[in-house]
This record gives structure tokens, C-alpha cells and sequence, in this order.
């Protein structure tokens, strides 16, 4: 029992440091020059064909990330929001937006290898693809959509439907059109949260736990 307690704590003390890294990288944020004043229309928050993660929740509380693939901050929170997603399955409905920073390379490239990933079906496959490995790709001013065709492969996708996809500029307008609603939203860097429509800034693990515990009892 005393080494379990002690594992637990070391866990939790690892996860915190996971968020206050996540806290102190801070937001990647795009260009001043492209935000927007601050909107509330649901209707771009969450679109009809917004791209859902697990199980969908009761429908009581939504929370809505916008995020790059290629930003630091977003990786250090991917793993909070998995834990997130185990302890609150089936009562919250975690939903993705892309956010393409434009000074990453590769962030157009690897969101829009998400979406045509997700053409297939694939979309939560190659979404923790892209955050398992970006340490090898992020940060690097070489393309890397043939890193990103790669793990289309791996992932048994069907390669000439993936390369339509991906040559498509609707693909590439789907991605934008996220990134739109994010700068009509108030959205300014990643990762950006929106808890039931509220955007949110949780100071740490139990921070988030506590919102997201007052939403369910709301």
C-alpha cells in the first residue's frame, strides 16, 4: 500500500510538471495582425462536422481545443487532456479545432495530414501520431508532408485516396476555415481552450479538474 502511495504521488507530481511546463512554454500565438474582436457565435465554436475525440459525452459540457500540431505548448497539454478524456468518458465531449500558427513550417501540413486522415476515419489515429513524433519533425524549416504521407502508410490508409486528399484544396480550406472561426472567436495562440463556450485558462491539473468538475454539477 505505502509504495502504491508513493507511485501515485510521484505520477501526480510528474503530471503537474507536465501542465506548469505546458503553462510556462505559454501559448504559441499567431500574428497580431490577423486577430479578431472577440465573438460568441456558437455556430463557430462547433461546426456540424467538428472533429470529436472518443466517445461523445452526454452533450452537458463540451470542451472545445484549438490547437497546432507543431507548437510546443500543445504537446506538453496532450497528455492532460488525454487524462482528461479517460476520467471524464462518457460525460464530457472533447472536441478538436486546428490552429495553424503561421510561423510553424509544418503546421498547415500536418493538419491538413490529420484531415485527410480523417477522411478515412483515421482522424484521432493521426492526431496522436502527429504529437507522439513531433519531437522529430516540429521546429524545422523543411517540409515534412512526406513524414506525414509516411504515417498515412503506417497507418494502413488508403494512399491514393490520402494523396487526393491532400492535394485537395478543400482539405487545406477545411483546416482554414478552423482557423478562422479560432481569430472570429478571440482566439490568439495555442492551445486555446473553451469550456461550454467560456474560453478558459486553468492554472493547473486540478485547476481544470475543478472547472470542468462545477460544469458537471451546473
Amino acid at each position: 500500500m505505502k509504495r502504491n502511495a508513493v507511485i501515485s504521488a510521484v505520477v501526480v507530481a510528474v503530471f503537474a510538471a507536465i501542465v506548469t511546463a505546458a503553462l510556462a512554454l505559454g501559448p504559441d500565438t499567431t500574428d497580431p495582425a490577423e486577430a479578431s474582436e472577440p465573438g460568441t457565435s456558437a455556430g463557430r465554436l462547433i461546426r456540424d462536422d467538428s472533429h470529436r475525440l472518443g466517445a461523445p459525452g452526454t452533450g452537458k459540457v463540451v470542451l472545445v481545443e484549438f490547437l497546432d500540431f507543431e507548437c510546443e505548448s500543445c504537446r506538453a497539454a496532450y497528455p492532460v487532456v488525454e487524462d482528461l478524456r479517460t476520467k471524464y468518458t462518457g460525460k464530457v465531449d472533447f472536441v478538436v479545432r486546428y490552429f495553424p500558427i503561421p510561423s510553424h513550417t509544418n503546421a498547415v501540413n500536418a493538419a491538413v495530414a490529420v484531415e485527410a486522415a480523417a477522411q478515412q476515419g483515421k482522424f484521432e489515429d493521426m492526431y496522436k501520431r502527429m504529437y507522439d513524433t513531433q519531437t522529430e519533425w516540429g521546429e524545422q524549416q523543411d517540409s515534412k508532408a512526406d513524414v506525414f504521407r509516411g504515417f498515412a502508410a503506417e497507418l494502413k490508409l488508403d494512399m491514393a485516396a490520402y494523396d487526393k486528399a491532400v492535394a485537395d484544396k478543400a482539405t487545406a480550406e477545411r483546416v482554414e476555415r478552423d482557423r478562422k472561426d479560432g481569430l472570429a472567436l478571440g482566439v490568439k495562440g495555442t492551445p486555446t481552450f473553451f469550456l461550454n463556450g467560456k474560453q478558459i485558462e486553468p492554472a493547473s491539473v486540478e485547476d481544470f479538474h475543478a472547472q470542468i468538475d462545477a460544469a458537471l454539477k451546473g
